[in-house]
């Protein structure tokens, strides 16, 4: 029984994980495609290729999922608060994907974490919730937008003597780099989480024992998010690339550099889970706003803090109804 339940919550981590792919694909690209510098299917095929190589740059993310947002015992109890988290995750990740709604999938995992150990009153470590969650998820779309709006000034100062059209087309190349590093950052961050998740499910089913992450872990989390973004996320693209501000080429190239360094330096420095999502709206409108406060489309960025603001709790509802009724079925 324990068997069969590590094998499904394993193909349910790699279906979020490709889930997590095609929702979180507009964050690597909309911008390039936006600014016609990369057409959607080389954009998708190099973002894929970059989720690939970033998905093996770091552990720290995949182990602050893995053991320090919820403890769960052994056995099938702990094995039903992973699957449960699972479903909450995928279940939010599909309702803002219908919606064109670029909410966070990883909050979404981390929420439906946090969600479905409460349900099974298990002890959920809310200080690390805190201090790792939380905090990065208010000071990484700060940051994002500060960075961005700063850096852009400062392109604007070096070009205002360069002609238009030249410097445009030396930008559109210049996305090349700032999308595919954009992309190496989603790697870093999101397919970690799923790393994470199965190791979870490996101790509670008593199949692994500590932290460290098996090879093949990192091997099909990677290639499900790497297949998930190659998949698409049409109508989050259309969100991020045009509905939020129309984007030139310098204002792609920061946005996705600025939002690039903060994915790296959130990994690396500080093994933080922040969310992809949340850190290229926010430097997208702060390059927006370089231009005026009016080019930013606001109403569109409510609604996008709306979904932010409620998937940690509406991830965690989803996954307790979730538990509840595997834990019933069990």
């Amino acid at each position: 029984m324990e068997l069969a339940l590590v094998l499904l919550v394993i193909v349910v981590a790699l279906g979020f994980d490709f889930t997590n792919g095609f929702h979180d694909a507009a964050n690597a690209i909309a911008t390039s495609v936006s600014t016609r510098a990369l057409t959607p299917r080389v954009a998708l095929a190099m973002a894929a290729v970059f989720n690939l190589i970033g998905a093996f740059l770091g552990v720290g993310v995949a182990q602050t999922i893995g053991s320090g947002i919820v403890s769960v015992g052994t056995g099938i109890d702990g094995m039903a608060v992973v699957l449960s988290a699972l479903f909450g995750a995928i279940a939010w990740n599909l309702v803002t994907w219908r919606l064109g709604l670029p909410s966070s999938s990883s909050h979404a995992l981390i929420g439906a974490l946090a969600g479905a150990g409460i349900a099974a009153s298990t002890t959920v470590h809310w200080a690390v919730v805190l201090d790792k969650v939380v905090v990065p998820m208010v000071l990484s779309p700060l940051a994002g937008f500060v960075l961005a709006y700063l850096a852009m000034v400062g392109i604007l100062w070096a070009c205002r003597r360069a002609a238009p059209g030249p410097a445009h087309r030396r930008f559109r190349l210049a996305q090349t780099v700032s999308a595919a590093a954009m992309a190496l950052g989603h790697g870093l961050q999101d397919a970690q989480k799923t790393m994470g998740v199965i190791v979870l499910a490996l101790v509670a089913g008593g199949f692994h024992a500590g932290t460290d992450i098996p090879w093949w872990v990192k091997v099909s989390s990677a290639l499900a998010i790497s297949l998930g973004t190659y998949s698409g996320g049409w109508r989050i693209m259309r969100t991020l690339g045009r509905r939020i501000i129309h984007l030139d080429p310098a204002r792609g190239f920061a946005a996705e550099s600025v939002s690039a360094a903060v994915l790296y330096v959130a990994a690396i420095g500080f093994q933080a889970p922040i969310s992809t999502t949340h850190t290229i709206s926010s430097a997208i409108m702060g390059v927006g706003a370089t231009k005026r406060l009016s080019a930013v489309r606001w109403g569109v960025a409510r609604s996008m803090v709306v979904a932010w603001v409620l998937t940690l709790p509406a991830a965690a509802l989803f996954a307790s109804l979730a538990y509840l009724v595997i834990s019933f079925v069990l």
